[in-house]
């Protein structure tokens, strides 16, 4: 494996972290989860989203910075590969939809501060599926706060995320996951598998399942 730290990123409900404990498992790596449950500000936020917008943010982008910063000082000796599900522009992101200017600006100083002392993924991970999807997803996990999730706000989402992607020279495994089903069928992880065995020089490559 090329790979030393991979890391999946998509929209709400995307498959994230199912698929990141999956190949953690396969890969024998060290995994990184996001601890969204610790986050006291997200079920305000999504009652009351212009008010708890920036603490929401400031709270995650600290929560990530420092599981990242702690992934740079700890290297295991049993575990050469770290697989994560999220990145930490998801950060950047996420407020760029969420804050007004003038806040999105302060935060973005923050930001750019904390990135400088984390390490970037090796490839990224992309699972794309449609709006359609993402919310049968959402409400078979039954996440009470999530419940009431805007098309709109999911679809905003998906609009930065792959701006993002495309405007970005980073190297990125881009999956067409709207038939996905990673815990039943062993051919879509077989297929992520593959795409990252693939040695190819190109940047991004595409994977439909």
């Amino acid at each position: 494996m090329q790979y030393h730290f991979i890391a999946i990123e998509g929209n709400i409900g995307a498959g994230k972290t199912t698929l990141a404990h999956l190949l953690a498992k396969k890969l024998n790596a060290r995994l990184i989860l996001e601890q969204f449950a610790d986050n006291p500000f997200l079920p305000k936020f999504y009652e009351n989203p212009k008010q708890n917008a920036f603490p929401l943010e400031l709270f995650f982008m600290a929560e990530r910075y420092k599981q990242l910063k702690d992934m740079v000082h700890t290297s295991d000796l049993f575990q050469s590969i770290t697989v994560s599900d999220y990145i930490f522009t998801k950060c950047l992101l996420f407020a760029k939809v969420n804050l007004p200017d003038e806040e999105f600006r302060l935060y973005q100083r923050l930001f750019d501060i904390m990135q400088q002392q984390l390490i970037f993924p090796d490839i990224v991970i992309y699972l794309h599926s449609p709006i359609h999807k993402l919310q049968k997803n959402i409400k078979k996990r039954n996440r009470l706060y999530e419940q009431n999730i805007a098309d709109d706000y999911l679809f905003s989402i998906q609009e930065t995320y792959t701006s993002y992607i495309k405007q970005h020279n980073i190297k990125t495994i881009f999956v067409d996951a709207q038939n996905a089903d990673f815990l039943s069928n062993d051919a879509h992880l077989k297929a992520i598998l593959d795409a990252l065995k693939d040695e190819t020089e190109s940047t991004q490559r595409y994977v439909a399942l």
